[in-house]
C-alpha cells in the first residue's frame, strides 16, 4: 500500500484563555491556509518560544482552538531551545513537558506543559484500515525509498471517523534523515 508523506514543521495549538493572553481578549484566529486534517487550518499568526538556551520566531499557530494549548517541536528544536524532549501522541498531554515561555503581541506565558515531539504516525480512514486489518493506535512499519532509504518502525496508527486522506506523519528530522519531500510516497509493511 501507497502513502503519501506529509511534513509536519514546528507548530502549536492554543485554548481560548492562552490565545486571549498572547493576542488579546477575545482574539479569533485567521485562516492562513487549510491543511489535509479535517477542520484544520494554518494560521497567518505566530508566536515566539523562548527556551532557556535559545528562541525560535514565528512559530504557526495551528486552528482551530482546542481544549489545551500544545507545542509540536522536532528532537532537534528541542535541543536548541535547551528542553527536554518527550515524544508522545498528538493530543496526550500527560506526557508531555514544560519549560517553555510562548510570546505574542499582546502578552506571554509560561508553558508548564504541553511540548511534546509527536510520534510518527499514520491518518487513515476506519474503513481502509479495517481493509488492511489495523486499527487505531497499532504500531506498523513503513518504507521510504530513496537515496536514504529506511524502514520506520513504530508508526502510530490515528484512524478516526472524519479521517478520509491517507497520510504518514513525519516531523522534520525524521523527514530528513531520510531525505524525503512532502508528497513523496512510503510503502506499508505488512
Amino acid at each position: 500500500m501507497r502513502i503519501p508523506i506529509e511534513i509536519s514543521a514546528r507548530h502549536l495549538h492554543l485554548a481560548q484563555q492562552d490565545l486571549d493572553i498572547l493576542f488579546g481578549p477575545n482574539y479569533e484566529l485567521s485562516v492562513y491556509k487549510e491543511i489535509s486534517q479535517p477542520n484544520q487550518f494554518a494560521c497567518e499568526e505566530k508566536v515566539k518560544l523562548i527556551g532557556p538556551k535559545g528562541e525560535l520566531n514565528n512559530v504557526r499557530i495551528v486552528g482551530p482552538i482546542r481544549k489545551e494549548t500544545q507545542i509540536e517541536l522536532s528532537i532537534t528544536d528541542c535541543y536548541f531551545l535547551g528542553i527536554k524532549p518527550n515524544i508522545a501522541i498528538s493530543g496526550d498531554l500527560d506526557n508531555s513537558s514544560g519549560g517553555l515561555k510562548i510570546k505574542g503581541i499582546a502578552g506571554e506565558i509560561d508553558l508548564q506543559k504541553g511540548i511534546i515531539v509527536a510520534k510518527r504516525h499514520l491518518h487513515i480512514s476506519p474503513k481502509q484500515a479495517k481493509d488492511i486489518k489495523i486499527k487505531h493506535l497499532d504500531n506498523v512499519s513503513v518504507k521510504i525509498f530513496g537515496v536514504r532509504e529506511l524502514i520506520f518502525n513504530n508508526v502510530v496508527v490515528r484512524s478516526r471517523e472524519g479521517v478520509d486522506d491517507l497520510a504518514l506523519h513525519l516531523d522534520t528530522d525524521e523527514a530528513n534523515a531520510a531525505s524525503v519531500k512532502h508528497g513523496q510516497e512510503a510503502e506499508l509493511i505488512k
